[in-house]
């Protein structure tokens, strides 16, 4: 007996799309890695959307090869999607060098409880540490019962050194307000050399701020504070660590540096999380989580913006990962 029905065979060796092998649409997802669609399809003859959906099917590809994450230590980080503070959240394995999460409705504890939530509670219960920015929803959804209570909190100190990069270019703001006339052409000019570190400064560069010193006092101080901070980072002993930031605060007094000031009390409010990078096994790659925002800034620039949040999604997870 027959049932009349059209039969199709399944080829293994066809795309998704039935008018293109794996083979082809691996190319074109390995052709995207560094070029935008619009290039490739210009160069194959082929229609946007046709190559963005092979494009997909290779990443895909990419993450069912990787396999499901079983992170140890982790990077939570926000990146903005849109204007208007629109946010999603990015979370990576930093012993294996990988985005392994992105999601979210914007940057609250709510939203990164879904990443919890999607790795599970076994999982969740395994990870030793975190490392996060300052940003209080972050810290507190970690921590919060039935995700990663047990979990060390480490503050990425590039994060912290961009807040006292901030610290430092407000002095030289008030600097330049408060004086006038010829005493400000020492100062004009010389953002990026206050905000250098003195080993990567030119002969010029430091010649300027030598000069600049000698004008200004306040900002020598300053200079000189912000320089000298970098050394909280090499103790390994928790007490060392302590005394040199209590010693670095006292300098401020009579100073009237207000913004480093601010800084200090920033630092003395999330100590717990600065003093965890004493602990030998705590220093990770922490340059990851920026490398990692420096790709996704160029995947938005190469894509003009990217409207197709799930596509943007499978660039970011597999930015990191071999090719196929």
């Amino acid at each position: 007996m027959q049932c009349g029905g059209v039969k199709s065979e399944r080829l293994d060796w066809l795309a998704d799309n039935p008018l293109y092998t794996k083979r082809f649409a691996f190319f074109v997802g390995r052709r995207c890695r560094e070029t935008p669609i619009k290039d490739v399809a210009e160069e194959l003859c082929l229609d946007w959307h046709t190559v963005k959906e092979l494009d997909k099917q290779y990443m895909r590809e990419q993450l069912r090869r990787t396999g499901q994450p079983a992170p140890r230590v982790i990077g939570i980080d926000e990146i903005a999607i849109a204007k208007g503070h629109r946010y999603r959240i990015v979370v990576s394995d930093l012993e294996r060098g990988r985005a392994i999460w992105f999601g979210g409705q914007d940057r609250s504890e709510a939203s990164l409880d879904e990443f919890f939530a999607w790795l599970g509670p076994k999982k969740s219960g395994k990870i030793r540490l975190a490392v996060m920015d300052m940003w209080k929803a972050f810290r507190n959804s970690t921590l919060k019962e039935g995700n990663a209570p047990q979990a060390a909190i480490l503050y990425d100190k590039f994060h912290v050194l961009d807040h006292l990069g901030k610290a430092m270019d407000k002095v030289r703001k008030r600097e330049y307000a408060r004086l006038s006339g010829e005493d400000r052409r020492f100062i004009k000019g010389q953002r990026y050399t206050l905000l250098s570190h003195w080993e990567n400064l030119s002969l010029e560069g430091r010649k300027a701020l030598r000069l600049l010193f000698k004008a200004n006092k306040r900002l020598n101080k300053a200079y000189l504070l912000k320089e000298s901070f970098d050394q909280l980072w090499h103790y390994k002993s928790p007490g060392w660590a302590r005394r040199f930031f209590d010693n670095w605060r006292d300098a401020l007094r009579w100073q009237r540096l207000e913004p480093f000031q601010k800084f200090a009390r920033m630092i003395e409010a999330h100590w717990d999380g600065i003093e965890a990078y004493c602990n030998e096994e705590n220093k990770v790659a922490l340059g990851f989580v920026e490398g990692l925002n420096n790709k996704i800034r160029v995947i938005q620039r190469r894509a003009y913006g990217l409207r197709d949040e799930e596509y943007l999604r499978l660039k970011i997870l597999t930015c990191m990962l071999p090719k196929l």
